[in-house]
């Protein structure tokens, strides 16, 4: 986490842009996208607004864009390619959590959708199942939408609130140290927020 952060922070412009919108995009198009940091990417990337590498305008269109244009894909690989997916080692491992991601759609079918996006693996995983289940594309655009920009728009600005602190910690005692304290509060946000979830759907 730390060095992916050092990372990100270590460039500017264009660079940020397209690492964040690849880490966002490639975390939803893969079915197997829960091994990737695309939200950690995101919040990264309102950090690079906050400290002034990037505008925080900019970076919210690259990852809402990117996580709509990510489940898109993965809607499409799911539809064609699901079975061939789901026979695969690394899928099997995780047969208890896909089946529930499966469960969650067969009850809920578009707020699936739009409430998988805030949890890394459902997140990963939504809109390949969304493609097996033959849901129809034109309601799952509009559950994916709505989802990608709320998910988009909370992270990216949880980011950009994280990175005032970064810029004040590393004023005072220097980059080594912003660095430590920024990827303690990165850790902190993802498990808050994937804890969260995980108690509403328990109540």
């Amino acid at each position: 986490m730390k060095g992916l952060t050092g990372w990100l922070l270590g460039l500017h412009g264009i660079a940020v842009y397209g690492m964040v919108g690849l880490l966002v995009f490639a975390e939803d198009a893969l079915f197997v996208g829960f091994v990737l940091p695309g939200e950690t990417a995101a919040v990264l990337g309102g950090v690079t607004a906050a400290v002034g590498h990037t505008a925080l305008p900019l970076i919210l269109v690259v990852v809402i864009g990117a996580a709509i244009l990510g489940d898109t894909v993965g809607y499409e690989v799911g539809r064609f390619f699901g079975p061939r997916i789901l026979e695969s080692r690394l899928v099997a491992r995780r047969k208890d959590k896909l089946e529930s991601a499966r469960k969650q759609l067969a009850e809920r079918g578009g707020t699936a959708v739009f409430l998988g996006r805030f949890v890394a693996f459902f997140r990963a995983t939504m809109p390949a199942l969304a493609g097996m289940s033959g849901m129809r594309y034109l309601k799952f655009l509009a559950f994916n939408a709505a989802g990608g920009i709320v998910w988009g728009t909370a992270v990216v600005l949880l980011g950009y609130l994280a990175g005032n602190s970064y810029a004040r910690v590393e004023k005072t005692f220097g980059r080594a140290a912003a660095l430590v304290v920024l990827g303690i509060v990165v850790v902190a946000i993802v498990v808050w927020r994937v804890r969260k979830h995980r108690k509403e759907r328990v109540s």
